[in-house]
C-alpha cells in the first residue's frame, strides 16, 4: 500500500507515465492462447501455426487468441543473408530490412501472405484476436539503413555503452554483436512513421496487436539523438500514439522492458512480460520463474498488469507453472508444439468457450513473503495472493533449489536435494479480502485446498499448515463466510476442478424470507461446482430446472 501511495506521488511529479489503474487493459487476457515462439522459434511457418491451432482445437482447448512472434519479417543477417531463420546468438546482428512479412508468410510465393494467414485464423479457429511480435528497434538489431524502401526513415548505426554494472554482471556483453555491428536506429523524429507505417500494415492484414520486445535496447545507447532518457521517450511516445491509432482496446504486451526509462514513459502500455522467458529446457530456471516474477510485480504492476509468458502445457513442471498463472490475473497463454499438449492440465486453465477465470489484480507476495528467499534460503516457502471477485486466493510453491550464479553467469542448481518444507496459511494473508467480504463480516472464512480438494471452517485469526516438496505447490481459496438465516453459513466456492476456482463466482446474493432463506449465484463455466452450507439445503436450482446434488455433513460441501 505504501510503495503504491509512493508511485502515484511519483506519478504527479513526473507527469510522463500513468498508474496501470488508469490504463485500459487489453481484454485479451480473458482468453486462452497460443504464442508460436517455443513451439517454432524463427521457423515459424503459415503451416506449423494451422497445425498447432489445429491439434490444440481438436483436443477441447481453443486458443482465442494467437501470437505470431519472432520469424515472420523481412531481415538480413550478417554476413550472409537470410529473411527467415536466425542462428542462436546471432540475432543483435540481425537486422529489418521491409515492413511486410517474409516468403515463408507469401501465399504461393506471392501476394498479401499475412492477411491471408490472419483471416483463416480467425474464420476456421474462431480466433478472436491476432498479435504479431516486433523489437522496439524493428527487429533485434535495429534496421538496415540501407534497405531498399525503408531510406525515409534517416536510420543511423548507433553503438552501446555498456554501464559498470551490466559489465560486472555479464562481462561477455563487451563482446557481443551490438558492439561490432551497432544498432540499426531510426531517427526519433521518424519514429512514429516507422510505427504507424507498419502497424497500419499490420492492421490492414487483420492483426489486431502487437508484442514489443527488446525494449531495454534504446537505454544502453547513451548520448546521442538527445540521451538515453529523450530517446526511450520519443519511441514509447511513438508507439502508443501509432497503436492508439492502428489498434484498438490499447493491444500491446510490452516486453524486455524493465528499464525505468521505459517503464516512466508508459501512458498507455497497459500489459508488462514480468520476467525472464519462459525455458523448457532449462531445469534450474522453473522455480526462478514463479519467484522472479512475484517479486518483480511489487514494482511492474503498479504500471500494468504482469504477465508471466508462455510455458509447455507437457513438461515436467507444466502444474507448477500453470498453477502460477492461473491466479496471477494476467494472460495465460501456452507455447505447445503442435501435438504435444496435455489437455488434462489445460482443461483446468480453459473454460469450453476458450475464456479463462482470471483473477482481479497483480498477483504479489504475502507480507511474509517479502523479505526472505525463497528460492535459495532452504527454509521458506514463497506465498503469493489475489483476489476473485467474491473470495480471496493464496498461492504457496516451494521454489527452493536453484539461482543466478555470479561465477558462471546463468541459472544453476545449488542444492539437488532441496528439503520438504512447511509453512502456514491464513485468511489475513490475502491483503485485501476485506473488500469483496463486506462491512458486516466477522472475520470466519472457508478455505478450500485445491490439490487437496478438502474443505475447512478457519475462524479468525487462525492458519492451517502447509507441507511442500521442491516444485510443488497448493492453492488456498479463502471465501468468507455469511450468516444467510439464523445459524445458517453460506459461502460459493466455485468450479472444484478449476485451478482458479473461485473466479467462476460472479455474483452472489442471499434473500431472507422469515427464517428460510435463499441464494442466488451468478456463475461462469460448467463443471463440477461447489458451495459451503452449515446446513443441508432444501433444493438447488441451475438455471430454471431443479438440480440433483450431494450434501457431506462433516464439510459442509454441497456440490452438483
Amino acid at each position: 500500500f505504501l510503495f503504491c501511495v509512493l508511485l502515484r506521488a511519483v506519478e504527479k511529479h513526473m507527469q510522463t507515465f500513468l498508474h496501470r489503474e488508469k490504463k485500459i487493459l487489453p481484454s485479451f487476457v480473458d482468453w486462452f492462447g497460443w504464442c508460436t515462439w517455443d513451439a517454432f522459434y524463427t521457423d515459424v511457418t503459415t503451416e506449423g501455426i494451422e497445425e498447432g491451432l489445429k491439434s490444440l482445437s481438436e483436443g477441447g482447448a481453443s486458443p482465442r487468441f494467437l501470437i505470431i512472434d519472432d520469424g515472420w519479417q523481412q531481415i538480413e543477417s550478417k554476413p550472409k543473408d537470410a529473411d527467415s531463420v536466425v542462428q542462436e546468438g546471432a540475432q543483435f546482428a540481425t537486422q529489418l530490412t521491409g515492413i511486410k512479412e517474409n516468403t515463408k508468410f507469401q501465399k504461393n510465393g506471392g501476394g498479401n501472405g499475412l492477411e491471408h494467414v490472419v483471416d483463416q485464423t480467425k474464420q476456421l479457429h474462431n480466433m478472436k484476436y491476432v498479435y504479431v511480435w516486433h523489437a522496439l528497434a524493428g527487429y533485434w538489431g535495429g534496421v538496415k539503413p540501407t534497405a531498399i524502401g525503408m531510406e525515409h526513415f534517416n536510420t543511423v548505426v548507433a553503438y552501446p555503452i555498456h554501464s559498470p554494472g551490466v559489465l560486472g554482471n555479464q562481462p561477455d556483453a563487451v563482446m557481443d554483436s551490438l558492439t561490432v555491428h551497432g544498432l540499426g536506429l531510426v531517427h526519433p523524429k521518424k519514429v512514429f512513421d516507422f510505427y504507424n507505417e507498419l502497424h497500419a500494415y499490420l492492421a490492414s492484414c487483420g492483426v489486431d496487436g502487437v508484442k514489443v520486445d527488446v525494449q531495454n535496447i534504446i537505454e544502453t545507447l547513451g548520448s546521442g539523438h538527445g540521451g538515453r532518457v529523450s530517446i526511450t521517450r520519443s519511441y514509447h511516445q511513438a508507439l502508443e500514439a501509432s497503436i492508439a491509432r492502428n489498434f484498438c482496446d490499447n493491444r500491446c504486451i510490452s516486453c524486455m522492458c524493465h528499464n525505468t526509462d521505459g517503464l516512466y514513459s508508459a501512458k498507455q502500455t497497459a500489459v508488462v512480460r514480468a520476467s525472464d522467458d519462459f525455458y523448457p529446457h532449462d531445469p534450474a530456471s522453473h522455480t526462478i520463474h514463479v519467484s522472479s516474477v512475484t517479486y518483480n510485480s511489487i514494482f511492474l504492476g503498479e504500471f500494468m498488469q504482469p504477465d508471466w509468458d508462455m510455458f509447455h502445457s507437457l513438461h515436467p513442471a507444466a502444474e507448477y507453472h500453470a498453477a502460477a498463472r492461473a491466479i496471477s490475473g494476467g494472460p495465460i497463454y501456452v507455447s505447445d508444439k503442435p501435438g504435444r499438449h496435455n489437455f488434462d492440465l489445460l482443461k483446468k486453465l480453459v473454460l469450453p468457450d476458450g475464456s479463462v477465470l482470471c483473477a482481479q489484480l497483480p498477483v504479489r507476495p504475502t507480507v511474509d513473503s517479502l523479505f526472505v528467499d525463497p528460492a535459495r534460503d532452504g527454509k521458506s516457502l514463497l506465498k503469493i495472493w489475489n483476489l476473485n471477485k467474491c473470495c480471496g486466493v493464496v498461492g504457496v510453491f516451494n521454489c527452493q533449489g536453484a539461482g543466478w550464479c555470479k561465477i558462471e553467469k546463468k541459472n544453476r542448481i545449488h542444492c539437488e536435494t532441496p528439503e520438504t518444507l512447511t509453512g502456514s496459511v491464513c485468511t489475513s494473508d490475502v491483503d485485501l479480502i476485506a473488500q469483496v467480504a463486506g462491512a458486516d463480516w466477522n472475520g470466519d472464512a472457508v478455505v478450500f485446498s485445491y490439490r487437496s480438494g478438502n474443505i475447512a471452517l478457519l475462524p479468525k485469526g487462525a492458519s492451517m499448515p502447509v507441507t511442500l516438496k521442491v516444485l510443488e505447490y497448493e492453492l488456498f481459496h479463502f471465501y468468507p463466510i455469511k450468516e444467510i438465516a439464523q445459524g445458517i453459513w453460506f459461502a460459493p466456492i466455485g468450479l472444484l476442478d478449476m485451478f482458479n476456482t473461485g473466479g467462476a463466482v460472479e455474483q452472489f446474493e442471499i434473500h431472507q424470507k422469515g427464517v428460510a432463506a435463499s441464494v442466488s449465484l451468478k456463475v461462469r463455466g460448467s463443471g463440477r461446482f461447489g458451495v459451503y452450507c452449515s446446513q443441508r439445503p432444501v433444493k438447488c436450482v441451475v438455471g430454471d430446472n431443479e438440480n440433483e446434488f450431494k450434501y457431506e455433513s462433516e464439510t459442509g460441501l454441497t456440490t452438483f
